[in-house]
């Protein structure tokens, strides 16, 4: 496996990683090496008996954002590192987590791949990258036509990817940890709303501040990142600071607590594949307010509201309603518990099981020079 990130770096991919290693760990039919990221020199790890993680010193600064410096020298560290478990051990295949940069570093090695797309490494998916996607389109259509097989977390980033190149991608949607999370009803009158999230421009919180603004509710929001102060003065200015409170970081296996304490959750993205904190609140039994972005939205389904992103009003429209009506509040959250139960890491470690399987394994072959060249 390749993937820049991973816990305590990154965010939903490197969670995803994560839980899937949880399921294969122990397992007598699988071996992985996984070369990913440190942010404190160079270490082994060995997750499991079967499972070792080799975390390459990348100089990394902070936890949940990457600069094009830090993915360059992974992608270089990671092609000598892969290059060199190569020569001691004789894969099967790679699986590589984002098209850009591990898909590219998989395609490097000569070993037949598969390429799990995320989100922003599909080009048009974030509009921050607008000129890397001009610039790398061509490479990434490479990349994906050579992998033995493409894989999206949602129908709505396959949608999006088949712009770039109509060519058959599997969905394997994202898992949940249900067991991890227990639902809990509050009989109160103040609404508690939560959102956890990377502060960041494309997850569009500032919205949701102003939505409630004119409410009688208390917003908490789990998550640190680049638009933290401008999120902070904003709602100074709004004169809201007493209702809305910034916890800043939480370590995963303590948050499990804010969603217990909270009504219903929002997240208010421009953008999103299949975001994981939706699925937590949803094992937590909670209501979910979203946008209309892809792999979020297909998970509403009588459990919450899907309302247009960079909408404040339309936010605070549906947080009203569910302040009116405690009952729905009950209902949409059972929902969400419900179909929570049927999005197992262990089914998802299983469709990607049978991913691996389908993968033909051709003749070995040495890293391939053609592709060097190119790059």
């Amino acid at each position: 496996m390749l993937n820049y990130e991973f816990p305590p770096l990154g965010g939903g991919a490197a969670n995803a990683n994560r839980y899937l290693l949880d399921e294969y760990a122990g397992r007598d039919d699988l071996e992985v090496d996984l070369v990913t990221s440190s942010s404190d020199g160079y270490r082994e790890e060995s997750f499991a008996e079967n499972v070792t993680l080799y975390r390459l010193d990348v100089h990394k600064d902070e936890i949940h954002y990457w600069t094009q410096t830090e993915i360059v020298r992974y992608s270089w560290k990671g092609y000598r590192k892969a290059h060199e478990l190569m020569a001691e051990s004789d894969y099967d295949l790679v699986h590589a987590w984002f098209g850009v940069p591990s898909g590219v570093v998989a395609r490097m090695l000569g070993l037949p791949y598969i390429v799990a797309l995320r989100g922003s490494d599909v080009p048009g998916y974030n509009e921050r990258f607008s000129w890397q996607y001009v610039v790398l389109k061509p490479l990434v259509r490479k990349v994906w036509r050579d992998a033995e097989a493409v894989v999206a977390n949602s129908a709505g980033l396959r949608q999006l990817a088949r712009v770039t190149a109509d060519i058959p991608i599997e969905v394997i949607p994202n898992g949940v940890a249900v067991d991890e999370f227990n639902p809990v009803y509050h009989d109160r009158d103040r609404l508690q709303v939560l959102c956890v999230s990377r502060l960041i421009e494309r997850k569009g919180i500032r919205f949701l501040v102003e939505a409630v603004a004119e409410l009688d509710v208390e917003l908490t929001v789990v998550g640190e990142g680049g638009r933290e102060a401008v999120l902070k003065s904003r709602a100074r200015q709004l004169g809201i600071e007493d209702k809305v409170t910034f916890i800043g970081y939480v370590p995963h296996d303590e948050i499990h607590s804010y969603y217990e304490h909270a009504d219903v959750f929002v997240l208010p993205s421009f953008n999103e594949g299949m975001s994981n904190t939706v699925l937590e609140a949803m094992a937590a039994g909670l209501p979910i307010v979203t946008t209309d972005t892809g792999g979020t939205a297909e998970l509403i389904e009588d459990n919450g509201y899907v309302v247009p992103a960079g909408h404040a009003e339309s936010i605070a429209e549906v947080l009203s309603e569910y302040s009116r009506n405690h009952d729905k509040i009950r209902r949409h959250g059972q929902n969400s518990r419900a179909i929570a139960e049927t999005m197992s890491w262990t089914q998802v470690a299983e469709q990607y099981r049978d991913a691996y399987e389908s993968v033909s394994v051709p003749t070995r072959t040495p890293p391939n020079e053609r592709v060097k060249r190119e790059l």
